[in-house]
């Protein structure tokens, strides 16, 4: 089924995931060099499909457990989390509010899209300016579980659940 607690459940499932001393090469790198979006912006923007191998993954990651969990077709996917901000928008599933399994899109030092640093999932708002995330490439390098506050959110992407 395609709800919030199964994105959720695969996210948790990768805990401890680390990057290798280059950067990169996790299974969220491999495939998202195998899949057709590394194509369509490699083709888009220039370069190589070998340039993901050790590129930063916090959306490979995200977009990986939305593969994983079944949602691809209402969550997209992306390398960019720019590009991906602004795929939530175009589909009028963005905002600002913090809701379970929700894309978290976030910047380190501004309030806008085009200033997007990070991304991950919401697991929980805690209700206290905070909200608590499953996010990949952060810490060490390793997905993990965070505590961010809600003043470095640029906005939240909403996935498709069912029930």
């Amino acid at each position: 089924m395609l709800t919030a607690d199964a994105l959720l459940k695969v996210a948790k499932s990768q805990l401890g995931v680390k990057e290798n001393r280059a950067g990169g090469g996790t299974r969220f790198h491999r495939w998202y060099m195998s899949s057709p979006r590394a194509a369509q912006t490699v083709a888009r923007d220039g370069g190589s499909i070998r340039a993901y191998r050790n590129a930063p993954w916090c959306a490979m990651f995200v977009s990986w457990v939305g593969e994983k969990a079944g949602l691809r077709a209402s969550m997209g996917a992306d390398a960019y989390t720019v590009t991906w901000a602004r795929w939530f928008k175009r589909h009028e599933r963005w905002g600002r509010k913090a809701e379970r399994g929700a894309v978290v899109f976030f910047s380190w030092n501004g309030g806008r899209i085009g200033s997007i640093d990070h991304v991950g999932l919401v697991k929980k708002d805690n209700g206290n300016g905070t909200i608590t995330t499953i996010e990949g490439n952060t810490g060490d390098g390793r997905v993990e579980q965070r505590v961010r506050p809600k003043s470095q959110v640029v906005g939240y992407g909403y996935p498709e659940f069912q029930g």
